[in-house]
């Protein structure tokens, strides 16, 4: 299930891409040109899926550890109870794309709560249920590294959802599968193995398979995004995720949905954990670009528009911007008033909002950043509490290379020099306790930078001078 209300999303591992070109023995994809998209951003395109029987004991042959440890007891639950069970969505996208399953995501004709205790009781100890009663859903999440890389088991009761307003979380009412395929966002989640001990056929009621050759990102009905604008982030992750292409009709109702301001609907902690679900993409900048394209950034906040700072992400061969260098492009640009409204829209905090502040910090600061660029103890002092993350990021994105060398310079070395001497050694040799100490560690720490002393003993000798001249000079007695 690829919709989640408040668990986060685990990526895939940036080793583990599926590998979409390759040939698994049970399903395939079959390459054909597609000449729509240019060559360096176009995914391996297919013209069919082969769809040879997806069965339960093939996903269990996917599977290790406890997760498949999980999944077989989950499926002798489901027939001691005869309770219909099904593996959906995401799941079975990637064991047809040839994807690691990373979260296994269960539908349940019947109680998933009571399913889900009954599981749990049967796996680690270390296991942790948690049962959401307004849904009908249960997570047992699974400790590494029994469990790696997949650490959730989700479970939701099949059921049927009802909107009251735009943006709002559903109403939600026990239902069919048929039902709970129906509510969910792209046809290619909306795929449900039935767990049975004879083979059953793939559900695929909206064309999935289709959409999964064809590499389509395609939604399900009209108020798709109108119910849930978070979709729509979505829709942009999977397709640079896979390399798909979002749908002429479904790129028009996200154009629709943006022209009616449904994003406003949205809280700012729900399109925060869509943009952390973005940054842990293994190349967090297509989706980020591809959503600027679209107008999505700019119906979280006018100022990203564009997303101008993306453009400044410096391309890296086979190694793609890290998440703190794609969020700091995307605050770059911004005034400091502009990006407090960001960091309040998006509920920001924490070292993600220190960040966000430090990057445009950095930018301003240049000027001084050069004027000190050959003075290590200046230089240190300037940069010293600024977020690491982000002096790295403005050093990845800066266009000025002295800049650059500096912030480098600072974060892979200067940082890190410390005097010899510390404040037990001051008292040592007589020098009182208070403030006098801190002045003198922070002199001994310049003179180390600037290469004025190199030894214990020249700190020792310069901290003795210090100490006399403080004696001698009367204003600081």
């Amino acid at each position: 299930m690829e919709k989640r209300y408040g668990k986060k999303r685990r990526p895939y591992p940036p080793s583990s891409r599926p590998p979409y070109a390759k040939h698994r023995k049970s399903y395939a994809i079959i390459p054909s040109p597609q000449p729509h998209r240019p060559a360096a951003t176009r995914r391996p395109p297919t013209t069919t899926l082969a769809r040879r029987a997806l069965s339960p004991n093939a996903i269990a042959a996917l599977l290790d550890g406890e997760q498949r440890r999980a999944f077989d007891a989950l499926r002798q639950i489901s027939a001691q109870t005869a309770t219909p069970t099904y593996l959906v969505g995401g799941p079975v996208r990637d064991a047809l794309l040839g994807a690691p399953l990373i979260d296994l995501d269960f539908a349940i004709e019947g109680n998933a709560p009571t399913l889900a205790q009954q599981l749990a009781e049967q796996l680690t100890p270390n296991a942790r249920l948690t049962i959401h009663p307004r849904f009908a859903t249960a997570t047992i999440t699974l400790p590494p590294p029994t469990a790696h890389p997949a650490t959730h088991i989700d479970l939701v009761t099949s059921r049927r959802e009802s909107y009251p307003q735009p943006g709002q979380l559903p109403q939600v009412t026990p239902g069919t599968i048929a039902d709970d395929l129906a509510r969910r966002d792209f046809t290619i989640n909306a795929l449900a193995l039935p767990l049975t001990p004879q083979p059953s056929p793939l559900l695929d009621p909206h064309g999935g398979l289709d959409d999964l050759a064809a590499g389509i990102i395609r939604h399900l009905h009209p108020r798709s995004f109108a119910d849930d604008p978070t979709r729509m982030l979505r829709a942009v992750r999977y397709e640079q995720r896979f390399r798909f292409r979002i749908h002429p009709e479904t790129q028009a109702a996200m154009s629709h949905a943006l022209a009616q301001g449904y994003m406003d609907t949205v809280s700012g902690d729900r399109w925060r954990r869509e943009l952390e679900r973005i940054l842990d993409e293994p190349n967090p900048a297509a989706p980020l670009q591809r959503a600027a394209e679209l107008g999505l950034l700019a119906g979280l906040h006018p100022a990203l528009a564009h997303a101008p700072g993306l453009r400044q992400l410096p391309p890296d061969g086979d190694r793609p911007p890290t998440q703190d260098n794609c969020l700091a492009a995307l605050f770059a640009p911004l005034s400091p008033a502009h990006a407090e409204q960001v960091i309040r829209r998006l509920r920001l905090s924490g070292r993600r909002a220190a960040l966000s502040r430090d990057t445009i910090a950095l930018r301003e600061s240049e000027p001084q950043i050069r004027a000190c660029a050959n003075q290590p103890s200046a230089l240190t002092r300037l940069l010293a509490g600024r977020q690491p993350g982000a002096i790295a990021a403005w050093a990845a994105l800066t266009p000025d290379p002295e800049v650059a060398t500096a912030l480098r310079r600072y974060a892979n070395q200067l940082q890190y020099i410390k005097p010899h001497l510390d404040g037990t050694a001051l008292l040592a040799i007589g020098i009182p306790q208070g403030p006098t100490i801190g002045e003198i560690l922070s002199r001994l720490q310049d003179a180390r930078l600037d290469g004025a002393t190199q030894t214990a003993h020249d700190e020792l000798a310069l901290a003795q001078r210090i100490a006399r001249s403080r004696d001698d000079d009367p204003t600081t007695s």
